[in-house]
């Protein structure tokens, strides 16, 4: 990996950066969607008329099968944040080949438990991908952390790190480099345009679901066979 390592823990206050407009899930503006440490709560929408628009806080996005970006094929991404300003997601089922235990060496923390040692970390997205992500339940109370929902977290701080090494932490969690970002209106834009299916996430398929598990059981939950979608499937 090519990022440094000893930066790659960060607070909120630094993640919404501005980018160009590129590919699906890859195009964020210059705001940050949630102050640091502060709780957050999700007021309402309204599209370019002031009418109202769909949230997809806590939501699953399916990637449909004529998704052209290699980044997003066959992937499950995970909505921790969508306002009138943005989105923000996390790709949970696309496991890279580092592990934990290499990770937690790069940022010199001691982790011993053996199963999280062989724990893979995961590609987040294709944003930021040398920032690091802990997606997590139960929520915790940790130095920068955005609360998706009362259980489900979302933390850049090292901390939680620390206390996962010192058995203290988050027992549930998935480790993320990247993540994908949406500027205000496009994630609404692309599932109008069929590239997503949506569906209220369940925290059972994150954190309890093996990783190649993950995308079937999601579609499970639309009552959807997962090997007969096809192109011209809308959204729920």
């Amino acid at each position: 990996a090519c990022c440094s390592w000893a930066v790659l823990w960060w607070s909120w206050s630094g993640w919404w950066r501005g980018h160009e407009m590129l590919k699906p899930g890859t195009a964020v503006r210059g705001r940050q969607l949630c102050p640091l440490g502060g709780a957050f709560t999700i007021g309402p929408m309204g599209d370019a008329t002031g009418g109202p628009t769909a949230n997809f806080t806590h939501h699953f996005l399916i990637a449909m099968p004529a998704m052209a970006d290699p980044h997003f094929s066959h992937t499950l991404t995970y909505v921790c944040e969508h306002n009138a300003d943005g989105a923000l997601g996390i790709v949970v089922n696309k496991p890279t080949d580092m592990t934990l235990s290499a990770l937690f060496e790069q940022i010199d923390v001691p982790l011993v438990d053996a199963e999280l040692r062989r724990t893979p970390v995961h590609f987040g997205g294709p944003v930021q991908v040398d920032r690091g992500f802990v997606l997590h339940r139960p929520l915790g109370n940790w130095q920068s952390t955005l609360a998706v929902d009362a259980e489900v977290g979302l933390t850049t701080s090292k901390d939680v790190l620390e206390a996962v090494a010192r058995g203290e932490g988050p027992r549930e969690l998935i480790v993320s480099l990247g993540y994908a970002g949406w500027s205000a209106g496009q994630l609404e834009q692309e599932i109008a345009q069929n590239a997503w299916l949506t569906v209220a996430a369940d925290p059972g398929v994150l954190f309890d679901t093996p990783v190649e598990a993950r995308l079937p059981a999601a579609m499970r939950l639309l009552g959807i066979d997962f090997s007969r979608l096809s192109d011209a499937v809308g959204h729920a």
